[in-house]
């Protein structure tokens, strides 16, 4: 019985996410999430509490992959620089792969929703942030990155030109890949701070 009510909570949250994956779709309710997996109302809220619940599984999900691959990278990449490179190509990628979870990592989908939602989006790009910031500090230990670059004002440019290409992607209507002419962005982002 516990394997069936997980099942479901998953088809909830796997079929939300398609439902956000398109732009011009009207607002997601309740009862349009229960119209398309064919149930009442009633049955969704056996399995989550709230919609702002039925979200912040969706937020869970992206915390728990983004940071999965993220750890991976950090464990396994031996250069700072290297590791940069990865953590974006990997946050600009899961955007590629999961367009209803790029319309929750810009707070779109959160616009009328629980406030909590949108400050735990902010709390994740804040650790994200941590994460680019830790990586340039171990470029620096290792003369990749010049020593006199500052740290944390670099980290929060290259969180904002993530955030920017999740942001174009999602309001092109999922046409404008966010990892287009990433290779000679990389380049440009980081000129004068290569050591």
């Amino acid at each position: 019985m516990a394997a069936k009510t997980g099942e479901r909570k998953d088809q909830i949250l796997q079929t939300l996410a398609e439902m956000l994956e398109r732009p011009a779709g009207e607002k997601i309710t309740t009862a349009a999430l229960a119209a398309r997996l064919r149930v009442s109302e009633a049955a969704l809220y056996r399995h989550f509490k709230s919609k702002a619940q039925m979200f912040e599984g969706l937020i869970e999900f992206i915390e728990q992959t983004l940071f999965a691959l993220v750890n991976k990278i950090t464990a396994e990449e031996k250069s700072g620089l290297r590791q940069l490179e990865a953590i974006i190509s990997v946050l600009l990628g899961f955007a590629q792969k999961n367009r209803g979870m790029t319309r929750v990592l810009i707070g779109d989908a959160l616009v009328n929703e629980d406030e909590r939602l949108q400050a735990r989006i902010n709390q994740l790009h804040d650790r994200l942030e941590a994460v680019l910031k830790q990586a340039l500090r171990f470029g620096v230990t290792q003369n990749e990155i010049a020593g006199e670059v500052d740290i944390g004002a670099h980290a929060n440019v290259l969180m904002c030109f993530v955030t920017g290409r999740w942001h174009q992607f999602a309001k092109s209507g999922f046409k404008r890949d966010p990892a287009e002419l990433w290779a000679k962005q990389w380049r440009l982002i980081m000129e004068g701070v290569i050591a």
